[in-house]
């Protein structure tokens, strides 16, 4: 699960991970997220997030302080969310996003049938060996899923290319859970409490979805509607 702290949330939504700051010192409230994320290098290596700065009214400096901080680990400042007119005109100024998306239903999104979690991060790179990603919701990855390489989520994972790692969706016990791939060979794969080793290569290029039926863990071509 992800931490909080009395003046830090951080949660997963669409665009990538949500951070809301409180009202209490700028400085201590960067150096609580950095030091979150030096806690748990590997959930936030690549990350998007999202700032929500509440009331701070912010300059040039304060910005890109952090966003070169968060660039060192890996992780991208996309938006800034704000109260203050001020803070909000500088995000604009250094070309960072001001206004997220109002989020939809996500059946009407997904290519992928019974996902229902709200949550989702998005992962824009292939997962290399010795990467471990571990995540509340659901986990889309735009890449592989190289041998060695491991995905946690509470929700589904979509893999939009090779999955050859290992992959446990459903972790938190979500037997509605679903695992999609256009090309099916990983080392192990789990849905909630059920296990399969290596199951057949499917044609590449094909969406497949590997699903728990009668308790039982199976994986088919996607079909839509």
């Amino acid at each position: 699960m992800l931490k909080e702290t009395t003046t830090i949330q951080i949660k997963g939504i669409r665009e990538g991970l949500l951070v809301s700051f409180g009202d209490e010192d700028w400085d201590i409230l960067t150096s609580a997220l950095i030091n979150q994320i030096n806690e748990r290098p590997n959930f936030y290596q690549s990350a998007r997030i999202v700032l929500d700065a509440g009331s701070h009214t912010l300059g040039v400096n304060e910005l890109v302080s952090l966003r070169d901080v968060l660039s060192e680990h890996g992780i991208t400042l996309w938006a800034v969310l704000s109260n203050s007119s001020t803070t909000e005109q500088t995000a604009q100024n250094l070309g960072l996003a001001t206004r997220i998306s109002k989020p939809k239903s996500i059946n009407d999104e997904e290519p992928v049938d019974r996902i229902s979690d709200e949550k989702a991060l998005w992962i824009q790179h292939t997962l290399r060996s010795g990467t471990r990603i571990e995540f509340p919701g659901n986990v889309i990855v735009f890449g592989d899923v190289n041998p060695g390489a491991e995905v946690m989520a509470g929700g589904s994972v979509l893999v939009w290319g090779r999955l050859r790692g290992l992959v446990h969706a459903g972790a938190n016990g979500n037997e509605e859970a679903v695992v999609g791939a256009l090309e099916f060979s990983p080392m192990q794969l789990r849905i909630a409490g059920k296990i399969a080793v290596s199951p057949k290569k499917n044609a590449k290029g094909k969406l497949e979805i590997a699903k728990l039926v009668d308790g039982n863990l199976i994986a088919e071509p996607w079909k839509s509607g």
